[in-house]
């Protein structure tokens, strides 16, 4: 039996020649996410992306984690006047808006040489952070320790964890942890992020993903695989997402805002009001079309659901 960290097997698996994000069906075919899959919920993701270009002087965007150009297709729709840009695993994708870019990155943490020197650019990683292996440890009731894993999803533990993994833990997971307690250690998160900022000259980039704080760090860690539109072990055989929230207050510094999503729809000002039941009678399409609005809004800023999910955005002040 072959034994690899988790964090080779997770970047095997979803990155490596057919790993799952390769796979011709792409994401969509398994999850739904706010940029793609839930119904109605792309023009509203697509608006608020939209403000905030015009918030923060942005005429274009780069979308990293674009899946098959789905959120891409619909910025474009709502905003044609912008530059798009899509990076994926994936080779650019039929139907992708004219004009629009693309380029084919290595999969996880790997951000292609070509992007740099970024400027007047809203930068878009939605749900790209918590598919970025990292390290999964578990605490034998001495020290942690990698775990490791096999093709079949059977666990062992392996070495202890070095210094540098061990300090990212006593100042991000804070805390007496018990025999059996498991954490991700989220450094290659926080490198993700800091090169992608770097990319950037002058604009905005934005984060969005489900993750948590020092104080709610869930003790048995948050490993999870989604196959078939439903949460399942995670099984690093290329057949299964596999993911893991992100520790949120370990990227950046005190210049990243925070905010949940639904806070980031009020701020914006995107409503949609109950139609008027008059409409049903005069315009019956219109008067389903807002109502399926309507309820695409409720789910994305629901609370204990897609509304909690965290956005960070950091000003890039450019020259």
């Amino acid at each position: 039996m072959a034994w690899r960290t988790w964090q080779q097997a997770w970047q095997d698996s979803l990155y490596a020649d057919g790993g799952f994000y390769r796979q011709s069906a792409g994401p969509a075919a398994h999850f739904a996410t706010s940029a793609q899959g839930i119904p109605g919920s792309g023009p509203l993701l697509a608006s608020a992306v939209v403000a905030l270009t015009r918030r923060y002087g942005c005429d274009s965007v780069l979308e990293i984690a674009a899946g098959r150009g789905e959120f891409l297709t619909e910025l474009a729709r709502t905003a044609p006047d912008l530059r798009l840009h899509g990076v994926d695993v994936a080779p650019r994708p039929d139907g992708l808006p004219d004009g629009a870019a693309w380029t084919t990155a290595v999969g996880g943490a790997g951000l292609p040489p070509t992007l740099h020197g970024l400027q007047n650019t809203l930068v878009f990683a939605h749900e790209w952070l918590d598919v970025v292996p990292c390290p999964v440890v578990e605490f034998d009731a001495h020290v942690w320790r990698i775990v490791e894993v096999a093709d079949s999803g059977e666990e062992r533990l392996g070495d202890p964890v070095d210094d540098g993994d061990l300090q990212w833990l006593q100042r991000f997971w804070p805390g007496s942890p018990q025999q059996g307690d498991r954490a991700e250690i989220g450094s290659t998160r926080d490198a993700a992020y800091a090169t992608l900022r770097e990319r950037v000259v002058s604009g905005v980039v934005v984060v969005v993903d489900y993750g948590h704080l020092a104080h709610e760090r869930p003790v048995h860690g948050t490993l999870l695989g989604f196959r078939d539109g439903a949460a399942c072990p995670p099984l690093p055989d290329r057949s299964t997402d596999i993911t893991a929230h992100v520790a949120i207050d370990s990227l950046a510094g005190p210049e990243v805002e925070r905010v949940r999503q639904r806070q980031v729809f009020a701020q914006l000002g995107i409503t949609r009001p109950a139609p008027e039941i008059a409409l049903a009678a005069t315009d019956p399409p219109a008067y389903l079309q807002a109502l399926a609005e309507r309820s695409a809004l409720a789910t994305l800023t629901s609370a204990d659901g897609l509304g909690d999910f965290w956005w960070l955005l950091e000003k890039r002040p450019g020259d």
